[in-house]
């Protein structure tokens, strides 16, 4: 690899913690992975095959672009766009046949004229909002009405409803439940059933069975980010992020370190520089809570940290040397922080700082133990694969 600096995707637990998710829905919930962000900062590309060969029937983006990444890689999958894609840009939608979420009766006559013109049939889930109050039609007797009309429209086929819950507390979680399945009784009355209904992400689909309908949108949980308050289910962190040390120094008592001299050292040191910072996705904020693990022992982050870099304190762990491994975000069972513990850390959320790991840091893809391809983003060319 051309950086020392990268990140482990193991494909393996991916594929268990999807087949987990399978087991625990059963074959009547069709399952519609979310793959945006990039997969969560995993790789959507070297990722979906993965999930789809292993239970999932659909795969779930927030942008166009982000659909169109996947469409030139996988001519077959089914490809959902959640999010807002500009009345321009919908022709690309129906080229490349996306599944598109709408929230306008604007937008469904446009789909529809498009595919008179395109001779195809787009697919569409309509956005329906019971009170998180971000994209839908409200929930009230008009948007019924304005529902009805559309799926009425001849040119393209309303494959689907879904809501998203704000995940207050049981009492509105059922609210909102309540509120979407007497919205789709309603639609449906005339004759017209949605093939897919769906309300349910992550969260909502392990700590609410009975919201779960015929479909659910795992996102986190995936990728082994556990955020459920009433169950659990069985899944692993599928991500490492790692780097290798790059220098090492000796730093006296009353001596600074980085910008400010914000940290300054109370005794004689050795401190490690480590060629990662937070353009790479190891946030500021880590300053004075940040740790990494060296050597099975956790090494603490000192000064801070900067754009490409960041220094630890390593005067308590004996024998270590410049090319040492350091594990930035890792396993319990190897003393590593973990997201969840990063994230409790850093005053965010286990999402966010996946989501932040950067381009330009490679991901290793893992199977069976051992490596099977190096992703550089920045050399696609350069990117390598093992077959054995």
């Amino acid at each position: 690899m051309l950086r020392d600096t990268y990140i482990e995707v193991d494909l393996d637990r991916l594929a268990n913690n999807v087949k987990s998710i399978r087991r625990r829905v059963g074959n009547a919930v069709s399952i519609c992975a979310v793959v945006k962000a990039d997969a969560y900062g995993h790789g959507s590309i070297e990722c979906a095959k993965t999930i789809m060969e292993n239970g999932c029937d659909y795969l779930a983006v927030a942008t166009l672009t982000e659909a169109l990444e996947l469409r030139k890689t996988y001519p077959d999958y089914r490809i959902f766009i959640m999010g807002y894609t500009s009345n321009e840009n919908l022709k690309h939608v129906v080229r490349y046949d996306i599944t598109q979420c709408i929230f306008t009766y604007e937008q469904a006559l446009l789909l529809d004229n498009l595919g008179r013109e395109y001779k195809k049939k787009p697919k569409i889930h309509i956005k329906y909002d019971t009170g998180f109050n971000r994209l839908g039609f409200r929930d009230c007797e008009d948007s019924i009405e304005i529902i009805k009309r559309i799926v009425k429209l001849k040119n393209i086929e309303c494959e689907g409803i879904f809501s998203h819950l704000a995940l207050v507390d049981d009492e509105e979680n059922k609210r909102q439940f309540l509120a979407f399945t007497k919205a789709i009784d309603k639609i449906e009355k005339e004759g017209f059933i949605f093939r897919y209904k769906h309300i349910c992400d992550s969260i909502a689909a392990i700590d609410y069975p009975e919201f779960r309908l015929n479909m659910i949108r795992p996102g986190a949980i995936l990728y082994g980010m556990k955020s459920f308050r009433k169950n659990d289910l069985d899944v692993k962190q599928v991500m490492k992020f790692k780097t290798k040390i790059a220098y090492i120094k000796p730093v006296y008592k009353g001596e600074g370190v980085s910008y400010n001299h914000k940290f300054k050292a109370n005794r004689d040191m050795i401190i490690a520089t480590i060629p990662v910072g937070y353009a790479d996705g190891f946030p500021r904020n880590m300053f004075e809570v940040g740790e990494v693990t060296v050597r099975g022992r956790r090494a603490p982050v000192v000064g801070v940290i900067c754009m490409d870099q960041c220094m630890i304190d390593i005067t308590d762990i004996e024998g270590v040397s410049v090319g040492d491994e350091v594990i930035i975000y890792g396993d319990e069972e190897e003393n590593a922080v973990t997201f969840a513990e990063a994230a409790v850390k850093g005053n965010t959320n286990k999402n966010e700082l996946l989501c932040r790991i950067a381009r330009r840091t490679p991901r290793v893809y893992i199977k069976n133990g051992k490596p099977v391809k190096v992703l550089n983003y920045l050399l696609p060319d350069m990117s390598e694969e093992n077959d054995e």
